[in-house]
């Protein structure tokens, strides 16, 4: 049962990450990237990390794609707009590039280096080790100084980012 999710997953996160390259519209890549970070998440459900699957959907496919949507709107882009393809440089370089990944996993798989072991963290101690309770409580003590910052660097963010988006009345002009 689990292989057959695992495929699922796998099947959803490719099958939308291609979608979300190849369309022309940055909204709908915009939904593409969300169906992507829900296929990624259902690969952390897989591995037994549900903290960490959890917070994959509330951060990225909530709060992160929420600013990519009002960072779309707010550009207003009514036409898309391309580089110009078909410079001998850049197709030199992604055919190269192309060739040089696809060597690389043709030798991952013939090496057989895909193979599963147990190690020293079987999914009991990652369990009882990675809880959301051990996180944070990690988080406030140990690492309380840093996690502030980023508070604040987020906040200096988002208000430079109302500041930068609002209309100017007539009278500021």
């Amino acid at each position: 049962m689990i292989t057959f999710f695992f495929f699922l997953f796998a099947v959803v996160a490719i099958a939308s990450a291609i979608a979300m390259v190849l369309h022309k519209n940055p909204v709908y890549s915009a939904l593409f990237l969300i169906m992507t970070f829900f296929g990624v998440a259902g690969f952390y459900f897989l591995l037994e990390a549900q903290f960490i699957a959890i917070v994959q959907i509330i951060v990225y496919a909530g709060a992160i794609m929420v600013l990519f949507l009002f960072v779309i709107m707010l550009l207003n882009l009514r036409q898309e707009t391309r580089a110009p393809i078909g410079r001998p440089l850049q197709l030199f370089f992604g055919a190269g590039f192309s060739i040089l990944l696809l060597a690389q996993i043709f030798l991952i798989i013939r090496a057989g280096t895909l193979t599963s072991k147990v190690g020293e963290f079987p999914p009991e101690r990652i369990n009882a080790m990675g809880s959301a309770e051990t996180l944070g409580g990690v988080l406030f003590t140990e690492y309380l100084f840093p996690f502030e910052a980023a508070s604040v660097l987020l906040l200096v963010g988002m208000i430079g980012a109302i500041i930068l988006g609002r209309k100017q009345l007539p009278k500021e002009k």
